[in-house]
């Protein structure tokens, strides 16, 4: 489905990201993976892609920090024969409740989350408009979509990232670029394992599937949404939740 294609693929080395380059590479797509922690892991992940016959390099990069992206992307476009996908994956959380809530973690949080995916399409938006050709993956997260306690950070960052990826498909559609974003609900992933165990059974009692979600199902959706089978399809948030936000 991505054979011949080059992925860039932010918090890559972990979770989601991981899951979603790996099924890449399953597809044929070359890999660039962006890491902000552990080298060892990206690394790993780059050595399992190249076992599958592609080409896959590691780059350690705050996206929160814009003369750092570019420089990345500079590398990436060096070390790759172009761009065809991106997907912002790069994200943390802070959570607390707003009156014990410091500013730097506010701040912290929608950098991260929120402008490091601008940062990401500003240094690769002329790339994708030249070639006339492109997909646009944002993951931004159902709390962007109904809000979550403690999370007034992380939900304001996941919901801007949806305005984001709105104005950036009405910009990029005359180009067939295409920008969508997708909100996982509870999956498992190393973020979600950190959470209070009461919080997350209250959220269990919730999903009408009655389970947590895989990393696979937000990459089987990112699979589709970088292929060619999404090319009318822009602008859109998808749900990847068991029915969570129905």
């Amino acid at each position: 489905m991505l054979k011949g294609k080059t992925a860039v693929i932010t918090g890559a080395a972990r979770g989601i990201g991981r899951e979603i380059a790996f099924r890449f590479a399953e597809q044929g797509a070359d890999v660039a993976a962006i890491y902000s922690g552990s080298r060892d892991a990206a690394e790993e992940l780059c050595e399992k892609i190249r076992a599958l016959g592609r080409k896959a390099s590691s780059y350690r990069c705050d996206v929160s920090n814009p003369d750092d992206v570019k420089e990345t992307i500079v590398r990436i476009r060096s070390d790759f024969d172009g761009i065809d996908i991106l997907v912002n994956n790069a994200g943390i959380t802070k959570d607390l409740l707003i009156p014990q809530m410091k500013e730097e973690d506010f701040d912290r949080v929608l950098n991260v989350n929120l402008k490091g995916a601008f940062h990401m399409i500003r240094q690769t938006y002329m790339i994708f408009a030249r070639k006339r050709a492109g997909r646009i993956i944002n993951i931004s997260s159902v709390s962007g979509l109904i809000g979550g306690a403690g999370q007034a950070n992380y939900s304001a960052a996941k919901a801007g990232l949806i305005g984001l990826t709105k104005s950036v498909a009405r910009e990029l559609a005359g180009r067939n670029v295409t920008c969508n974003a997708i909100a996982p609900g509870l999956i498992d992933t190393s973020m979600t394992r950190e959470m209070n165990q009461q919080a997350k059974e209250h959220i269990l009692e919730t999903i009408p599937m009655k389970r947590i979600g895989q990393a696979g199902d937000v990459a089987n959706l990112a699979l589709f949404l970088a292929s060619d089978l999404s090319g009318y399809i822009t602008g859109e948030v998808i749900r990847v939740d068991g029915g969570l936000c129905m």
